[in-house]
C-alpha cells in the first residue's frame, strides 16, 4: 500500500472498525484469570483485554468501543479469517505457519511465554522428566499437545493425553484427578493455579519450559494500515513504560521538554498523521489504560493474586526482551 505525502491509506478492516464504531476483539472462551476475564456484569479486563482498550483508544480516543467475543482455540483463527473478529487478543502463539498459510499476520508480541507443567503436590514429582507414563490434561488444536509431544519422545519417555476442547473442562478433570498432570503455558498454569484450584498451595508449576510461546495479536492479511495501529497500539504502552509515562503522571508529562516524549504523545505533531489516527493516540491509550507495566502489574503481576514476576516480559533496559521500535 502507497502512502502519499505521510498520510496513512485506509484499508477495508479499518473502515469497517470505523463504520461500525467499535473493534472486535476475540477473546479465548473461559477466559485466563490475568490475561481475559469476565465478571458478572459482562465486563472484561485483564492483559489482553487492556490490547484491545489500547487499540480501541488510538482509534476512537475511547477505550471501552470494544465488542469481546470468546472463542475456543478450535474456532479462533476461523473466526477471525471469515471477518467474524477484527483482531485476536487471546495469547495465541505466534508460529511459522500460523503466520503464513493461515492468511494472517501476529503484529507483536505482548507476552513472552512457554509451556510448562502443573502437578499436585502429593504427586511428589520436582521434575517434568519423572512425568514417565503421566497422563496429562492438554487443550486439543493447541501448540501445547504437539509440544508435549516433541518433548516426551525427545526425552525418549511415554505420555497419555487427555484431550478437551473446553478450557473448564481440563480444569475441572485435572483437579478432581482424571490426570497426573496439566499442561499449557505457564502464564496459563499461574492463572489457572490462582483462579481455579481448590488450594493452590496443594500445586505446584514445574521448573522446565519445554517451547517458546510468543503470544500476541493476530488480524487478517491485506489491511496493512489497521495491522500498523494494532502493532503501534502494543508498542505505545511499552513505549510509554520506558519513558516513564504512567496513566498518574500523562497530563504532567506533556509539559515535558523531551522530544521524544513530545513526539510520544503529540505535543509535537506528526506521529498520529504517519499512522491514520488522532495526533493524542498515545495520550489516550496512556491516560485510559496505563502503560505495559501498570497493565502487567495490574493483571498479572505484583499487584494481582498471581504475582507473576516480570521475567522475559521486563523492558530490555531491564533485562527482558521486551522491546519496542522508536515512535518517531
Amino acid at each position: 500500500m502507497v502512502s502519499h505525502a505521510g498520510q496513512a491509506l485506509a484499508g477495508k478492516d479499518l473502515d469497517a472498525v470505523k463504520a461500525r464504531g467499535t473493534l472486535i476483539c476475540g477473546v479465548a472462551v473461559g477466559g485466563i484469570a490475568g490475561f481475559m476475564t469476565v465478571d458478572s456484569q459482562g465486563k472484561w479486563t485483564g492483559m489482553n483485554v487492556d490490547v484491545c482498550r489500547a487499540i480501541s483508544a488510538a482509534i476512537f480516543g475511547d477505550s471501552e468501543k470494544v465488542k469481546y467475543v470468546p472463542l475456543s482455540g478450535q474456532q479462533r483463527f476461523t473466526a477471525l479469517q471469515s471477518g467474524e473478529v477484527d483482531l485476536l487478543s487471546n495469547n495465541s502463539t505466534w508460529t511459522l505457519t500460523r503466520d503464513s498459510a493461515l492468511g494472517l499476520d501476529f503484529v507483536g508480541i505482548t507476552y513472552y511465554d512457554g509451556q510448562g507443567f502443573m502437578v499436585p503436590k502429593k504427586l511428589g514429582v520436582k521434575s517434568a522428566k519423572e512425568l514417565n507414563g503421566a497422563s496429562i490434561c492438554v487443550l486439543s488444536g493447541s501448540t501445547s499437545e504437539l509440544n508435549i509431544a516433541d518433548y516426551f519422545r525427545t526425552n525418549k519417555m511415554t505420555f497419555r493425553p487427555v484431550l478437551f476442547e473446553d478450557p473448564d473442562q481440563s480444569r475441572a478433570a485435572f483437579f478432581s484427578g482424571r490426570c497426573d498432570a496439566y499442561s499449557g503455558d505457564q502464564a496459563r498454569l499461574y492463572a489457572t493455579r490462582a483462579a481455579n484450584a481448590p488450594n493452590p498451595d496443594d500445586y505446584i508449576v514445574l521448573p522446565e519450559i519445554i517451547s517458546k510461546e510468543p503470544l500476541g495479536p493476530v488480524v487478517r492479511h491485506g489491511d496493512n494500515q489497521f495491522a500498523d495501529i494494532v502493532r503501534w497500539a502494543q508498542y505505545a504502552l511499552l513505549e510509554a513504560e520506558e519513558y516513564g509515562i504512567t496513566a498518574k503522571n500523562v497530563d504532567e508529562m506533556l509539559k515535558s521538554e523531551n522530544p521524544s516524549i513530545k513526539r510520544i504523545l503529540g505535543v509535537t505533531p506528526g506521529m498520529g498523521k504517519a499512522l491514520g489516527v488522532d495526533e493524542k493516540w498515545v495520550y489516550n491509550i496512556i491516560k485510559q489504560v496505563g502503560n505495559y507495566g501498570e497493565s502487567f502489574d495490574r493483571n498479572v503481576g505484583k499487584d494481582s493474586p498471581l504475582k507473576v514476576e516480570r521475567g522475559q516480559n521486563a523492558l530490555w533496559t531491564q533485562g527482558g526482551l521486551q522491546y519496542a521500535p522508536p515512535i518517531r
